[in-house]
C-alpha cells in the first residue's frame, strides 16, 4: 500500500479506536492506547498485511512520540512533588535502575540488558493520571505521591537513555548532558522572566483566531529543544521532555489565564493526530511472529510482566512515604509498574541500533501493554475504588 493509503488507514484506526474503547468501556475500562496498538498489529505485515511503511509515516510517528513526551513534561507540576516525597521517589527509581540493569544483564548480557533494565524502570504517568482523576484521587495525598513517583519514572529513564544508550562513554555522555542542562537552565531562566504586557494580550487576542500565537510558540519551543538535543548527540526524548517543562513555566508565568485553553489546543493537535499515528505505527511494526513463534520470546512475556512489578514496583512499595498504609503502598506499586510509551521508545532505539533482538523487544512491549491493561484496574480495586467507564474513552493526557 502507498504511504498515502497507509496514512488513511492509520487515521481510520485513530477514529475507530475511541468507538471501540467506548463500547468496551461499558463493561471493562480499557485504555485507548491498547486499541490503537492492537489495531495497528491487525493491519500490519504479520496479520492482514494492509499497512505499508515509508519515510513520511516514520517521520509522523517520530513527531507523535516527541509530542507525547512534550505533553508528559508539561504535566509535571514540580510545586506538588518536592521534599521528602520527591527524595523517596528518586531513591526508589535509582534502586530500580540498579536492580533492572542487573537482572537485564543476567537475562541477555550487558549490551541488550541495558535496554531491558532501563525500560523496566519507566512509569506511564499519562495512563495513570487520568485514572486517578476519574476516581477523584488526583488531588489527594495518594495522588500527590503517585505524581512524584510517576514524574521520576518518566524523567529518570530519559536521563538514563541519554547517558547509557547514546553510544558514548558514560563520562563523555555526562559532560554532554551537563552542557544540555546548562542550556536548559538558561531557557528556564528565560521562561520564568516577567513577560511584557503585550505578550499576554497577544496570546488572548489570537487564541480564537487564525493567528494562534501561543500554540505556534509551543511548537517552536518543541522544535528548538529537539534541534538542540539532536545537535548535541542526545536522544530527542530529552529535548521533548525539557520543552514540555519549559512550556508549563512559560504559560503559567506569563499568561496563566490562557494556559489551560492553549494546552487544550496543543493536546488536540497531539492526541487528535500525531500521538495516534505513533501508537498505530508501533502496532504495525510490532513483531508478532517473533512473539508467537513459541520460543524464548513467548516465555519472556510473563517474566517481563513480573519484572515490572519487581524492578519498578517493589522499590516504590519499600520506600513509599510512611503515612501511606499497606493497601495504599500496594496500589502505588501497581500504578508505578504500569509502563508503555517509554518501553516502546527504548526498545525501538535498541532494535534500530541493531543491539536488541526484535523478539525480546516484542515480548517487552507486549508485557508493557498487559501492565496498562491490568495494573491500574487492580490498583483501584485494592484501594476500594471503581474505575470510571469513561476512562476507556480518554486518551492519556501525557504518556
Amino acid at each position: 500500500m502507498s504511504q498515502a493509503g497507509t496514512l488513511i488507514l492509520i487515521m481510520s484506526i485513530a477514529v475507530l479506536a475511541p468507538l471501540l474503547a467506548h463500547g468496551v468501556g461499558r463493561w471493562l475500562p480499557v485504555p485507548l492506547v491498547i486499541f490503537e496498538i492492537a489495531l495497528g498489529v491487525l493491519v500490519g505485515p504479520d496479520v492482514l498485511g494492509w499497512a505499508g511503511q515509508g519515510e513520511a509515516i516514520d517521520t509522523l510517528a517520530d513527531l507523535g512520540l516527541a509530542m507525547l513526551i512534550f505533553l508528559a513534561g508539561y504535566e509535571i507540576d514540580f510545586d506538588r512533588i518536592r521534599g521528602d516525597t520527591l527524595r523517596r521517589s528518586v531513591w526508589a527509581w535509582l534502586t530500580a535502575l540498579a536492580v533492572g540493569l542487573g537482572l537485564g544483564t543476567a537475562l541477555s548480557g550487558w549490551d541488550r540488558g541495558v535496554y531491558i533494565g532501563t525500560a523496566l524502570t519507566s512509569t506511564a504517568l499519562g495512563v495513570v493520571l487520568p485514572v486517578l482523576r476519574d476516581a477523584g484521587q488526583l488531588r489527594s495525598r495518594f495522588g500527590s505521591v503517585m505524581s512524584a513517583v510517576g514524574a521520576v519514572g518518566e524523567f529518570g529513564p530519559i536521563i538514563a537513555v541519554a547517558v547509557l544508550l547514546s553510544g558514548r562513554s558514560p563520562g563523555r555522555s555526562t559532560v554532554v548532558l551537563a552542557a544540555f542542562a546548562l542550556l536548559t537552565g538558561a531557557a528556564v531562566w528565560w521562561a520564568t522572566r516577567p513577560r511584557p504586557p503585550w505578550f499576554s494580550r497577544v496570546v488572548e487576542k489570537t487564541l480564537h483566531t487564525s493567528g494562534q500565537f501561543a500554540v505556534r510558540l509551543m511548537v517552536l519551543l518543541l522544535a528548538v529543544m529537539l534541534g538542540i538535543s539532536q545537535e548535541m548527540g542526545l536522544d530527542t526524548l530529552l529535548g521533548a521532555f525539557a520543552a514540555g517543562v519549559l512550556a508549563r513555566l512559560l504559560l503559567h508565568g506569563a499568561a496563566p489565564r490562557s494556559a489551560e485553553p492553549v494546552m487544550e489546543k496543543v493536546e488536540a493537535m497531539g492526541f487528535g493526530f500525531l500521538v495516534p499515528v505513533f501508537y498505530v505505527v508501533t502496532g504495525i511494526e510490532f513483531d508478532l511472529d517473533s512473539l508467537l513463534s513459541g520460543g524464548r520470546a513467548l516465555l519472556l512475556l510473563p517474566v517481563f510482566l513480573t519484572l515490572f512489578l519487581v524492578v519498578r514496583g517493589l522499590p516504590v512499595f519499600l520506600l513509599a512515604p510512611r503515612d501511606l498504609d499497606r493497601r495504599e503502598r500496594g496500589a502505588l506499586t501497581l500504578f508505578a509498574a504500569t509502563a508503555l510509551p517509554l518501553v516502546v521508545a527504548i526498545t525501538t532505539i535498541g532494535v534500530d541500533a541493531g543491539t536488541m533482538r526484535s523478539d525480546e523487544a516484542a515480548a517487552l512491549v507486549a508485557a508493557a501493554m498487559l501492565s496498562v491493561l491490568l495494573f491500574p484496574s487492580a490498583a483501584l480495586r485494592l484501594r476500594g475504588e471503581r474505575a470510571a467507564p469513561r476512562e476507556a474513552l480518554r486518551e492519556p493526557e501525557s504518556w
